[in-house]
């Protein structure tokens, strides 16, 4: 089978593809004819050898996966049939192949209406959002959540799942059309940070109060406006940063408001408890199939073309999510 390999730690040019021998499933293993695969910032950070989770070269990247079952492990217990169609979270990399093995508990029937690069694009940023949102933001009815980056991969989700669980939803995105996507998919107000003061036009917004959630993929100046920005109590909710710029939490500022600043670790949780973590993915498809979320795919690429993709998602060029098909 064809797969792509990072062969030294650092950037996408060090992303190949080869001929590689094709996996033999373990007892809790089910092997999947890759279909599609979807890249996350996460997948930037562990070929770069920073990523929780550190692979040594050469290795598969890759976390999020759509394909056909061709095999199953002979302990896995699951009602799971040859050429039923999954999609998969895989945190420990894989995804980037023609043929990959996922833990059958990770995996996450794909909708009959859906498509394998709408699936492939699908686990990872609905899961993390809806974790987020529900678990560790405990966002409520009549909230007001702020998205910063809301048109990337994770931000659009978390737009189109706190309008789902009815809140007020600020969407802060760079340039008018990726602002003008958020709006099409739920967001109630946009900030163009490009253009504007997120913190001024937040409290404008807001008549003062601020927001309740603040949902931060992007870190560096998007985050130190964000919490000069937010209500009593409010929940700073730290899910990547994409800007470059790790977040410097101000303990001053957390304190005279009560801030929580809370982290958010979705694939780590996932492998402590795979069937827990699924949930989240299973919710969202379900939204999926009622019409209620509509997944955004900004760009295609080829398996071949791994490295283009990714420096593709580091220029944060594109709206929604960057695919690979086999």
């Amino acid at each position: 089978m064809k797969a792509v390999f990072c062969n030294k730690l650092g950037g996408p040019e060090n992303l190949g593809v080869s001929e590689t021998k094709a996996p033999t499933p373990g007892p809790n293993d089910v092997h999947i004819r890759v279909k599609a695969a979807g890249l996350n910032f996460a997948d930037t950070l562990q070929i770069a050898g920073r990523y929780q989770s550190k692979l040594e070269p050469p290795f598969i990247p890759g976390m999020e996966v759509a394909g056909e079952i061709i095999g199953i492990g002979s302990a896995v217990s699951r009602p799971l049939t040859i050429g039923q169609r999954v999609m998969a979270f895989m945190r420990g990399g894989g995804a980037f192949a023609e043929e990959a093995l996922v833990d059958s508990e990770w995996l996450v029937p794909i909708p009959d209406e859906m498509d394998d690069v709408t699936a492939a694009g699908f686990p990872t940023v609905y899961g993390t959002s809806n974790f987020a949102l529900k678990h560790r933001g405990r966002l409520k009815k009549g909230e007001t959540l702020l998205v910063l980056g809301a048109a990337g991969g994770v931000g659009l989700t978390a737009v189109e799942l706190g309008k789902q669980m009815g809140a007020r939803v600020i969407a802060a995105a760079g340039g008018a059309e990726k602002c003008g996507v958020a709006l099409k998919h739920g967001a109630d107000f946009a900030i163009d940070y490009k253009a504007e003061s997120i913190k001024d036009r937040v409290r404008e917004i807001t008549e003062g109060i601020g927001a309740d959630v603040v949902y931060d993929a992007v870190g560096g100046d998007a985050f130190d406006q964000a919490i000069r920005a937010v209500n009593w109590e409010a929940r700073m909710l730290i899910i990547g940063f994409a800007s470059g710029r790790i977040q410097q939490v101000p303990a001053n500022l957390i304190l005279v408001k009560n801030i929580s600043v809370v982290g958010v670790v979705y694939g780590a949780q996932t492998e402590k408890d795979p069937a827990y973590g699924a949930s989240f993915v299973q919710e969202a498809a379900d939204l999926y199939r009622q019409g209620a979320v509509k997944p955004y795919t900004g760009k295609v690429f080829q398996l071949k073309n791994a490295a283009e993709a990714m420096k593709a998602l580091l220029s944060r060029q594109y709206a929604g999510k960057i695919i690979l098909v086999t």
